[in-house]
């Protein structure tokens, strides 16, 4: 009997960079408050938003993934030709085929990289650093590179007073590799189909097609019921992952949950029972909501601006469509 070869494991990884790449314009709440009846003061009382990131209609989702894989990998000392593997999160790729991390992969010089996309809204970043880490910890790959982007303007109806107004459009890099301690804990993930229509687009392609008259398909949610979801059924998964990591509250110093909306955020940290001390992101204050991009565009922040550090321990969830959710502890670069 043949024994097939296998590759040869590698016992940690670690997130070793990474980089960040915002829409270049800054949207107020009174740019967009007259077509949906509303004013600056209630969305900040509802969201938290004073401003989001927008970019303009030269600038696709592929450009901004670009600009923050670059980063990513120049802050790594890296460059395309050391990627073994790109994974892109993203909902906002006008093209179903090729995928996206394919022609980013060319981009940026890494082919024959394996390349690929996933389609788990704001959940995608942690769902591609549990993805890198076990590729890495396999053998698969030595340098993946995880990208989560988002175009969101593309997909937004002005008028639309459940969604489009707190959505924003950018893109956060990390480079998983090698490490000689742990440097990402268990992902903790999962999905729950049964309210997938609580975030959602207006109608499909295909009813597109057979009825014009529709237009552009946008973006809708059911607020309440996200709320209720993010607020109370979020925090226990991020406890699992802390638990899964062999950590405590008391260690976490930074916890970066996806941007969906600060009173959301402040739900889950009171009920994680975080230690004040703990830093928490918000970047959605002036960035918006980004999906797959929020947790790296707040995590490079606080990382930028001195509020976090290196090798600090971070706890970073996302959830969002699907529904879908992912969480896991790691050491920041």
């Amino acid at each position: 009997m043949t024994i097939l070869q296998q590759a040869t494991p590698t016992h940690f990884s670690r997130i070793l960079a990474i980089g960040a790449e915002r829409g270049e314009n800054v949207v107020t709440n009174d740019d967009i408050a007259g077509p949906i009846d509303s004013s600056d003061e209630w969305i900040r009382q509802r969201t938290g938003i004073v401003t989001r990131r927008r970019s303009g209609p030269e600038v696709n989702v592929l450009d901004l993934a670009e600009a923050a894989a670059r980063k990513a990998l120049d802050a790594a000392g890296l460059t395309g030709a050391h990627v073994d593997a790109v994974i892109l999160s993203t909902i906002t790729h006008w093209h179903q085929t090729p995928s996206g991390a394919a022609i980013l992969a060319e981009r940026l010089g890494a082919t024959p990289a394996a390349a690929y996309d996933i389609s788990a809204a704001c959940a995608g970043y942690a769902y591609g650093i549990g993805q890198a880490d076990a590729l890495v910890r396999a053998g698969l790959a030595r340098h993946v590179l995880v990208i989560g982007a988002e175009k969101l303007s593309d997909f937004i109806d002005p008028t639309d007073r459940t969604i489009s107004f707190l959505l924003g459009d950018g893109a956060g890099a990390a480079v998983v590799g090698p490490s000689d301690t742990p440097g990402i804990g268990p992902t903790v993930w999962g999905s729950d189909g049964s309210k997938a229509s609580a975030i959602r687009q207006t109608h499909s392609w295909a009813e597109l097609r057979e009825d014009p008259s529709l237009g552009w398909p946008t973006l809708r949610q059911d607020g309440p019921t996200v709320f209720k979801w993010a607020s109370f059924q979020m925090a226990p998964i991020a406890a699992k992952a802390m638990a899964e990591a062999g950590v405590t509250a008391d260690d976490i110093q930074v916890f970066v949950p996806h941007q969906a909306n600060t009173r959301i955020i402040d739900q889950v940290v009171k009920q994680l029972g975080l230690p004040d001390t703990v830093v928490v992101g918000r970047d959605i204050v002036d960035t918006g909501n980004t999906s797959a991009a929020s947790i790296p565009l707040a995590t490079e922040r606080l990382l930028t601006e001195g509020q976090a550090k290196s090798g600090d321990l971070a706890l970073q969830i996302g959830f969002g469509a699907g529904l879908v959710y992912a969480a896991q502890v790691v050491v920041l670069p």
